[in-house]
């Protein structure tokens, strides 16, 4: 059997097979709530065949959005209106999984189609959309043109900590089975983790002892608040791609530090913390992130997750089938074929007559491809 749809085990959860469907922001919440937008969304993730299907970035408290538009965890009512969308993942046979987040710095921000810049004036005209204080661990801007985010006082930082527990102890009862924080890509638990980002001189700053206390705490809250059946995974920028900032071997260290504590699996990523130019020394190509992916499995001795321009079935296979991951995310790829998972199945030779497929649809196909093949057309 291909491994890519082998099945794996993390604490008392299954995953059917080694896709992931990465985390994909839709600005589409209203007051952090989730609608219909999102259960289609995601559902069909669930009936196109991946073994785990997170929801989006999710904030912790209303001023941790990056957007107007951002899904939440900070009250009730948001809970329950994600609670149907879990359950449905759940009965197609998907795993559903939620990344809990906080923006920082790069909290108030506009929606891609409105500029990817500060709220400001011109939202509260057209949309009655208000900016917000960003906080973050110093008062360094995101990017140019940005404004200082106030620097979190250590009741900032504890009232956080608290604030991802009480989202975690909400995912639960939503329904989800694995929670992935948010400590990439320039968000809150990054920015502690970076030295670009945090220059604090107390316990918070300073060593990478003292940079990763954060993201620690932050799992410790987290699993105490989740139940110890279910996993936790972390999604970490591995590298910042800059000079004086976190590069690999400072991420396996954090991927040790969070295993102590209760950590999974490490998502591996890159990037995200120098504003929104690319770095020059990342080079994007397919699968241009897996080494990250095979260093902090091997060395943090921790399950790994390769994500980032992954496309072909045959180099996800290689990547599982050789240990250099043990699960592998795709995200924009999906949005254009939500039945990735199933092609690939057929592909690699794991599924025979739409056996994987939704009996509703696969039933149909079958049936489909036994008169073309009596008919010669194909």
């Amino acid at each position: 059997m291909a491994a890519l749809f082998s099945p794996f085990t993390l604490r008392d959860v299954t995953f059917k097979n080694r896709i992931a469907v990465s985390p994909m922001s839709q600005y589409r919440a209203k007051d952090g709530h989730a609608s219909s937008w999102h259960a289609v969304h995601l559902g069909r993730f669930a009936l196109g065949g991946a073994g785990l299907v997170y929801a989006e970035a999710t904030a912790v408290e209303a001023e941790g959005r990056r957007t107007h538009g951002d899904l939440g965890l900070w009250q009730d009512t948001q809970r329950d209106a994600l609670r149907p969308i879990a359950e449905f993942i759940s009965q197609e046979g998907s795993v559903p999984g939620i990344q809990l987040g906080h923006a920082g710095r790069k909290a108030s921000e506009r929606r891609p189609w409105h500029g990817e810049t500060p709220v400001d004036g011109e939202d509260l005209a057209e949309r009655n959309e208000v900016p917000w204080t960003a906080i973050a661990p110093s008062p360094i801007p995101y990017a140019e043109g940005w404004p200082a985010p106030a620097e979190m006082s250590e009741p900032d930082i504890e009232r956080v900590i608290v604030a991802f527990g009480a989202a975690a102890r909400r995912a639960h009862e939503a329904g989800f089975r694995i929670i992935e924080v948010y400590a990439a890509h320039g968000f809150l638990v990054h920015q502690f983790l970076s030295p670009i980002a945090n220059q604090r001189r107390d316990r918070w700053g300073g060593s990478g002892e003292n940079r990763r206390r954060f993201a620690v705490e932050v799992a410790r809250s987290v699993r105490a608040n989740w139940p110890e059946a279910y996993p936790l995974a972390f999604r970490l920028s591995a590298t910042d791609w800059l000079e004086g900032g976190i590069e690999v071997e400072d991420a396996v260290e954090t991927a040790k530090a969070l295993k102590a504590v209760g950590v999974d699996m490490i998502d591996c990523s890159s990037g995200g913390i120098g504003g929104k130019d690319r770095p020059r020394r990342m080079v994007i190509e397919q699968g241009f992130q897996v080494p990250f992916a095979e260093r902090v499995r091997e060395d943090a001795g921790i399950a790994s997750m390769a994500v980032g321009f992954l496309w072909d079935a045959t180099v996800c296979e290689d990547l599982v089938s050789t240990g250099k991951a043990d699960m592998i995310a795709l995200a924009r790829e999906l949005l254009d074929d939500p039945n990735w998972p199933l092609h690939a199945a057929k592909d690699l030779e794991a599924d025979e007559n739409h056996g994987m497929w939704p009996i509703e649809s696969g039933w149909w196909l079958m049936k489909r491809d036994r008169l073309l093949s009596k008919l010669g057309v194909r």
